[in-house]
């Protein structure tokens, strides 16, 4: 067995039982990042919806979402279907005003064109770049390559009593089966989205995931779950897809310093601190 088989044995069959609770500590644990050349990518910036159940907000019949990869079509930004009955009142109400900046020509990007965070459920809708995964004893780091945007996953049974609202929220996680992470995080601020249609949340916003490996560990299934009765009439799921893909080390990445306004642009300003770091 060579040394790094080795490393991704004890990985498998117990090297994070130190440090974690015992319930815990009796899962299998699924190797997700192998090492540090292994990445994950995300099939497309949609969710996939469910077989059955509730379904994330999807296209306006009216006006179908053309991405630029389809050749030899005009390519669209996107336009709601807020007839999709998991939308409370208000919520359809802020959809309706994007939709009509769309329709008239103006834009409507993803706060991530703009380098501010998607936030969660959002963060599986990140694409173009990968999604590393590092495994830790206590905890699992989700980063995304571009201006590594990073969330921590406590591998913990229990969230803080009073978490303070954050982009990313507070998320604890546990192994299953062998093969999946599930991650329930809570604690999000309102100023992400919950989708690349610029659907809103509340602060009761709370949000199970579960990444499964599969088809012989190439793949990831990610199950997103949404639950917040301010915003929606009833909770929903959706899936998104990842593929392993070995491209080597994390790059260093950064967005806010080298990205320019050359259309005027008005949808999200730049982050910008309110005073120097040092």
């Amino acid at each position: 067995m060579t040394a790094r088989s080795f490393l991704r044995a004890a990985l498998f069959f117990g090297v994070a039982f130190i440090g974690i609770p015992g319930a815990i500590a009796q899962q299998r644990i699924p190797d997700f990042s192998e090492d540090a050349t292994v990445g994950w990518l995300a099939a497309g910036n949609e969710y996939i919806p469910m077989d059955t159940g509730p379904i994330p907000v999807r296209p306006d019949p009216a006006h179908p979402y053309i991405q630029n990869a389809r050749r030899g079509r005009q390519p669209t930004l996107r336009v709601a279907d807020i007839n999709n009955p998991i939308l409370q009142p208000w919520v359809k109400d802020a959809l309706t005003k994007v939709n009509e900046r769309v329709l008239a020509g103006k834009p409507a990007f993803p706060p991530q064109v703009r380098c501010w965070p998607l936030g969660v459920p959002a963060f599986v809708l990140y694409t173009a770049q990968p999604v590393y995964i590092i495994q830790r004893p206590s905890e699992v780091l989700l980063i995304w390559q571009s201006d590594q945007m990073v969330r921590h996953v406590y591998l913990t049974d229990k969230h803080s009593a009073n978490p303070k609202p954050s982009w990313f929220g507070e998320s604890i996680g546990h192994y299953e089966n062998g093969d999946t992470l599930v991650v329930d995080t809570i604690g999000l601020n309102t100023r992400t989205y919950v989708d690349n249609y610029r659907t809103p949340h509340t602060d009761r916003l709370h949000v199970v995931e579960r990444y499964k490996l599969t088809n012989a560990e190439t793949r990831i299934e990610a199950t997103v779950t949404v639950e917040d009765p301010g915003a929606f009439t009833t909770p929903w799921s959706a899936k998104q897809i990842y593929r392993r893909i070995e491209v080597g080390p994390m790059d260093e990445s950064t967005c806010a310093e080298g990205n320019f306004n050359y259309f005027n642009f008005d949808v999200d300003p730049l982050p910008t601190a309110k005073k120097a770091d040092f």
